[in-house]
C-alpha cells in the first residue's frame, strides 16, 4: 500500500467513528427535517382532532378522542427517525423511509378529495418523495454506515 492511500478500517465500529468525524451531510440534514414536519404535523393534526372532539359536538366524541390519540402517538416514529438521523444513528433510515411510504397512500387519497385538502395532498406528496430521495442518497447512506448487501466486510 503507497503512503498516499488511506487505509481501510478493519471493523464495522472504526467505519462508524470514521464516518462520524465528519460534517454531517446536508442532504441527511433536510431528511431529517422533512421527518420532523411530519412528526410536528401528525401532533398538531391529533391535538387538534381532540380539541374539536371534546369542545365541539363530534358524531362520536370517542373516535375523535381515539383519533386524536393515535395521531399524536404516530408522530413518534417520524420524530424518532428524525432524531436519529441527525445524530447519525444508521437504524433511523428505516423509520424514516417507511413513513415516507406510509404517507403517500395518505396523500393520494387526499389529492382524490373534491375540497381544501388537494393543496395538503400536494404538499404532503411532495414532501414524501422528497424525503425518500435524499433518504437513499449514497451520501446519506455512508453517512449513517449503512452497508449494502454483499458488502458485509
Amino acid at each position: 500500500m503507497s503512503s498516499e492511500q488511506n487505509p481501510v478500517p478493519e471493523t464495522a465500529e472504526a467505519a462508524v467513528v470514521a464516518a462520524a468525524a465528519q460534517p454531517r451531510p446536508r442532504r441527511l440534514t433536510y431528511a431529517a427535517a422533512l421527518a420532523a414536519c411530519e412528526g410536528i404535523a401528525l401532533v398538531a393534526g391529533g391535538l387538534w382532532v381532540m380539541v374539536l372532539g371534546l369542545t365541539g359536538a363530534p358524531d362520536d366524541r370517542q373516535q375523535a378522542v381515539t383519533l386524536g390519540i393515535t395521531l399524536a402517538v404516530l408522530a413518534l416514529l417520524p420524530l424518532l427517525a428524525a432524531r436519529g438521523l441527525l445524530l447519525r444513528r444508521g437504524w433511523s433510515r428505516g423509520p424514516a423511509v417507511i413513513t415516507q411510504v406510509m404517507a403517500l397512500p395518505v396523500a393520494y387519497n387526499l389529492l382524490q378529495a373534491d375540497s381544501m385538502a388537494v393543496p395538503a395532498g400536494i404538499v404532503l406528496a411532495v414532501v414524501a418523495v422528497a424525503a425518500l430521495v435524499l433518504l437513499v442518497n449514497g451520501e446519506t447512506t455512508r453517512a449513517l454506515g449503512i452497508k449494502g448487501p454483499g458488502r458485509a466486510d
